[in-house]
């Protein structure tokens, strides 16, 4: 039977897929929307395990708080072509949204979600098909507190950053400079106590090493080590590092400035970007 023009446009705005694969898709099922759609669905899969070993390096990245509950999430593609397209961008908001909506706390849990006739998986299964280029999830990060501050750098979508707070504040503004310290400084912890056993042991040694290499007596190297592990936590961690407005007070000073109880809790970056 001959395939219209409008059939295609309809197939196309229904699937996303590309004029030429809509049309053999409907000839191939003699004009049946429903067998056409699965058609590229299967071809869809396909595709996605073709290229399931390429390498996803661009993305983009969200984040949404809903009263106490925040989340960021990563969709990842191979080229900035994809990641840019609004398209993209809308199936990662709306991602988000059912995550968020159903306060998942897993990547696994978003995964499974019910999204339309399928799941979340299927779908970006599916998309991958309709693109030709590999998509996936690939983080998902959750936070929740009695307030939370969120920021996307540059609203560029390749960084987002959580931050959550021990207390509710009223000066919203105060509390977002904090976001933006995060962005910009990417602390590993909140604080010393939170810096993992492992990193400590790490730079304690460089930092003994290094001193060691410089001649120091050794019965001067584990002072001098205590130095620098000072300057250390007070670079990496957020409470302890200058803050960016203000370099005369620490971020620790900056929040008792409003409000002495107040602190932070925890924290989620997450950026495509290498650092």
């Amino acid at each position: 039977m001959a395939i219209s023009v409008a059939d295609i446009t309809k197939l196309r705005k229904m699937t996303g897929a590309g004029m030429v694969d809509c049309k053999k898709a409907l000839t191939d099922t003699n004009g049946d929307f429903d067998k056409a759609m699965e058609e590229i669905r299967k071809k869809g899969l396909a595709v996605a395990a073709k290229r399931s070993d390429r390498e996803t390096s661009e993305g983009c990245v969200l984040v949404k708080v809903d009263g106490n509950f925040g989340a960021i999430i990563a969709l990842k593609c191979e080229t900035d072509f994809v990641a840019t397209n609004a398209d993209f961008v809308q199936l990662t908001r709306n991602i988000l949204d059912a995550a968020v909506a159903n306060r998942c706390q897993t990547l696994e849990e978003v995964k499974a979600l019910p999204f339309g006739d399928k799941t979340v998986a299927e779908a970006i299964l599916e998309r991958t098909g309709i693109v030709g280029e590999k998509m996936e999830l690939d983080g998902y990060n959750v936070v929740e507190a009695p307030e939370l501050q969120y920021y996307n750098h540059q609203n560029k979508n390749f960084l987002c950053v959580l931050v959550a707070f021990n207390k509710e504040v009223a000066d919203k503004d105060y509390i977002h400079e904090i976001a933006l310290q995060v962005a910009a400084q990417n602390p590993i912890a909140v604080c010393e106590a939170e810096v993992p056993a492992d990193v400590i042991a790490r730079e304690r040694e460089i930092a003994a090493d290094k001193a060691r290499q410089e001649g120091k007596p050794e019965n001067m190297i584990d002072r001098i080590a205590d130095g620098r592990m000072k300057k250390f936590y007070d670079e990496s961690c957020l409470l302890n590092q200058k803050f960016i407005s203000d370099d005369k007070k620490t971020v620790a000073q900056y929040l008792k400035d409003l409000d002495p109880e107040l602190t932070v809790t925890s924290f989620k970056r997450f950026t495509l970007k290498a650092e």
